[in-house]
């Protein structure tokens, strides 16, 4: 959907341009050093927005500091204090993100704005199924769908009323089915870029189950400017998913997409290993193909056919596949060197 376009300090959201892919830090942001090399290790997975949590004066200091390291844009994530908004813009952020209804009155917001305003940041309105206002719960009998819409859109037009429209729009929630309500509704209601994401998703495993199935459905329908996929786990694991998750949908392109078979009775290599060294393997090299893992030469040929290349497993062999044609034969233990000679070389 066509939404506004937002310029997140070298970045640009809204308008057409490709969804972008973002996450959060979970060290100390005072720690620069630890800070710095978390978003360094984000950038090389393909992370393109970081944010990171601003609860104090010292961290907001730092920003200037981790600004002058890292190359992509910065968030800087706000609650309860409007001082530290205020802190974090003078400090360099690139954009901040607020629920205006948690950083106090209506005269503290007008001053994060003002002062967003004179340097032209862009504010991320955040608003989160577990901290709805007590009269929009009431209203709706509860938590909702069209609550977070409308909680949301209130403090949209608090802000427009305040004489600024630099804004991206976030309503999240950890139940999935009323976070996908919640952006079918929204997308109709206003224009403005959407960051999207099921909050609180969940280990990695849970995590990416949820984020797969709310994302998948809103993005398929054209909702969307920003991502992230929020894991209890390491962040690079974040930016990983949300990389499949774009590339699923036929949403960006690039990289090495790695295909492999379930395992059977007929596997008789370690086929869950070796599908993880080639998924390992082919991250650092830049071709955008489908590599197919396949755990045996009776049916992988035909399975790996809409594969560039594969590699089919047999008994202390395997085979070399390209387009579903079988190129050679070689030693079960020479597999994974020579599928990596044969990307190295490809053409």
């Amino acid at each position: 959907m066509k939404t506004k376009t937002v310029h997140i300090g070298n970045k640009v959201i809204g308008g057409g341009n490709p969804i972008l892919i973002q996450s959060m830090t979970n060290t100390r942001t005072e720690d620069v050093k630890a800070t710095v090399e978390q978003i360094h290790r984000l950038e090389r997975a393909g992370c393109e927005i970081i944010r990171c949590t601003i609860p104090s004066m010292e961290s907001a200091l730092a920003i200037r500091e981790i600004k002058k390291q890292i190359s992509i844009p910065f968030v800087a994530d706000i609650h309860f204090d409007y001082k530290m908004a205020i802190a974090a813009i003078e400090n360099g952020a690139d954009k901040i993100r607020i629920n205006p209804g948690n950083i106090g009155g209506r005269d503290k917001v007008a001053a994060v704005v003002k002062a967003a305003k004179e340097r032209g940041i862009p504010i991320r309105i955040g608003v989160n199924s577990g901290s709805l206002e007590k009269e929009i719960v009431e209203k709706h009998g509860g938590v909702t769908a069209k609550g977070l819409v409308e909680s949301a859109l209130d403090k949209v037009e608090m802000i427009e009323g305040m004489g600024y429209d630099n804004l991206v729009i976030s309503i999240k929630s950890s139940d999935v089915l009323m976070c996908i309500k919640a952006h079918e509704i929204l997308a109709k209601e206003t224009d403005y870029p959407l960051h999207v994401g099921i909050t609180e998703a969940g280990t990695v495993c849970s995590g990416n189950v949820k984020s797969g199935v709310g994302l998948g459905v809103i993005l398929y329908q054209g909702i969307g400017d920003t991502i992230r996929v929020s894991l209890t786990g390491d962040p690079v694991e974040e930016i990983k998913s949300a990389k499949l998750i774009l590339r699923s949908l036929g949403l960006r392109k690039g990289g090495i997409e790695v295909v492999s078979c379930p395992t059977c009775g007929r596997t008789k290599i370690d086929l869950i290993g070796l599908a993880g060294q080639v998924e390992q393997m082919v991250a650092d090299i830049p071709l955008d193909i489908k590599v197919a893992v396949m755990g045996c030469a009776v049916n992988g040929p035909g399975e790996a056919k809409e594969a560039d290349i594969g590699i089919a497993g047999g008994i202390g062999e395997g085979l070399l596949i390209k387009k579903g044609q079988i190129i050679k034969k070689v030693p079960e233990e020479q597999l994974l060197s020579v599928l990596r000679e044969e990307l190295l070389h490809w053409s």
